[in-house]
């Protein structure tokens, strides 16, 4: 087998699988704002861990013979820039289709952002710190809060901010009923500040995890 073939074979059976998970979410799936439950929640999680690990190991030398950088990060700017908004103006009113779209298009930035960086330079421990840093953030609910606090929603079954979050079915799925107000900031906190430990503990912490790591060979004793 041609050696530059073999040593990106995890990348691209990583890829592939990622591909194939999001077609199917996408095109086979129906496009529910609410979550149905944890499995459904998990399986959609699926094609971004696949994109992400696969990104971690890209043949970072190949892409830069190749010049690869000037080609994908066009193309993941196109598919935001020439599919999702054009499909977020269209569907402006229709929240459930607008929301699903953000919902998908947020997680193709985070692989986005991830991609720059591994392609720029960036270390393949970095490269998933980046991507699950920023996924932990866009599941912690913040953005429900965000909602309820940057807009004027007086007036509205918004404001004051609710007692019972019965909207947010992401925590839903993973406390078993819907958040209280107060059970949602706990929620909130807790996932920024694992977010945060992501992002930033020092990477001797996370060797252990990493099973592809090289394991020194102890000297042997002489005599």
């Amino acid at each position: 087998m041609n050696p530059v073939l073999r040593r990106n074979l995890p990348f691209l059976g990583l890829i592939t699988v990622a591909v194939g998970l999001a077609a199917y979410v996408w095109l086979a799936m129906p496009h529910d704002r609410e979550v149905q439950s944890l499995g459904i929640f998990i399986f959609k999680l699926l094609p971004f861990i696949f994109a992400a690990e696969a990104i971690a190991r890209l043949d970072q030398e190949l892409f830069k013979r190749l010049n690869a950088a000037m080609v994908l990060l066009p193309i993941c700017f196109m598919v935001f820039f020439l599919y999702f908004v054009p499909k977020i103006f269209y569907y402006v009113g229709d929240h459930p289709n607008v929301y699903y779209h953000i919902l998908t298009l947020t997680p193709f930035l985070i692989l986005t952002f991830a991609l720059a960086h591994r392609l720029g330079g960036g270390s393949p421990g970095a490269a998933r710190r980046i991507a699950f840093g920023l996924l932990l953030i866009m599941i912690s609910g913040a953005e429900d809060l965000a909602f309820l606090t940057v807009n004027d929603l007086r007036g509205t079954d918004f404001h004051p901010i609710p007692e019972v979050w019965n909207w947010a079915s992401h925590m839903e799925v993973r406390l078993g009923h819907p958040p209280s107000k107060n059970e949602a900031y706990v929620f909130i906190a807790v996932h920024l500040l694992i977010a945060a430990f992501v992002l930033f503990a020092p990477t001797r912490w996370f060797e252990k995890l990493n099973p592809w790591r090289k394991k020194s060979v102890p000297a042997t004793e002489e005599g």
